[in-house]
């Protein structure tokens, strides 16, 4: 019962996580423009991974996408590359983690076989989420670089200065929903324990008998017709030994023993 309440826990948990990457990847606001300076504007400026957007005091949005590719920084691709292979991963390990879990069955999967498919999504999301938050970082490190370099020609005296850009709430998104996968992939590996089939080992063990061995036979007692002639057996060392029996104990002779 833990094993299945931990899968469902942990494809909930990854769920998440990959819908919160998938927001993320498709939201603009990765980058805005700062207002610290200049609070009061009539135009204010967003980036994100595919288009640009400037919103105007009046309302109004318009968003530029990028016509380009080999002309964007290395750094910007390769977190989209992060973003889209950790989306790709997810959603594979989500159709994996479904045909795994316990409380579901199909046809005569054994357990040993969801065991595997279990540990597989769960390295899966794992995977996708330490991309999320690599992609997330990167680009978060390309703004504070920026932001700092803008900042040291502002007080250089320079005029035509860019504007700065801070941390955009798709940001955040995407650590959390890194953090939500990697933590949901780390649950579906524990998981994967209670799935595997316990194997029993039974080892033969061989009991001898510690002193002589000694056999009974036990049948019906013989009747003497009374012509038989009587046979007398003398008490001896061999006698007392074999009158003895395994536990220890001394067995002393009944009147058909003299028979």
């Amino acid at each position: 019962m833990s094993t299945t309440i931990c899968q469902v826990m942990a494809f909930i948990v990854s769920s998440l996580g990959v819908a919160g990457c998938i927001v993320s990847t498709a939201m603009d606001m990765w980058s805005t423009q700062d207002l610290y300076d200049n609070p009061v504007t009539a135009v204010f400026q967003y980036q994100g991974l595919w288009r640009s957007c400037v919103r105007q005091s009046s309302g109004f949005t318009e968003c530029r996408p990028y016509f380009t590719i080999l002309g964007l920084p290395a750094m910007f691709q390769a977190v989209r590359a992060l973003m889209i292979v950790g989306i790709v991963l997810g959603i594979l390990g989500l159709l994996v983690c479904i045909f795994a879990l316990k409380c579901i069955r199909i046809g005569n999967m054994e357990d040993s076989a969801k065991a595997n498919m279990t540990l597989t999504s769960g390295i899966m999301f794992i995977v996708a989420g330490l991309c999320a938050i690599t992609g997330v970082s990167v680009f978060a490190n390309m703004l504070v670089t920026n932001f700092w370099m803008s900042t040291a020609n502002m007080y250089q005296g320079m005029q035509n200065v860019q504007n700065r850009y801070t941390f955009g709430s798709a940001l955040f998104v995407g650590w959390v929903a890194g953090g939500l996968a990697l933590v949901g992939g780390i649950m579906m590996c524990l998981a994967c324990r209670g799935l595997i089939p316990e194997e029993s080992r039974y080892k033969a063990v061989s009991y001898n008998a510690s002193g002589r061995n000694i056999s009974y036979r036990t049948g019906p007692y013989k009747v003497g017709s009374g012509y038989e002639p009587e046979t007398k057996t003398r008490k001896g060392a061999g006698y007392e030994e074999a009158a003895r029996s395994e536990d220890g104990r001394r067995s002393y002779p009944s009147k058909y023993d003299y028979v």
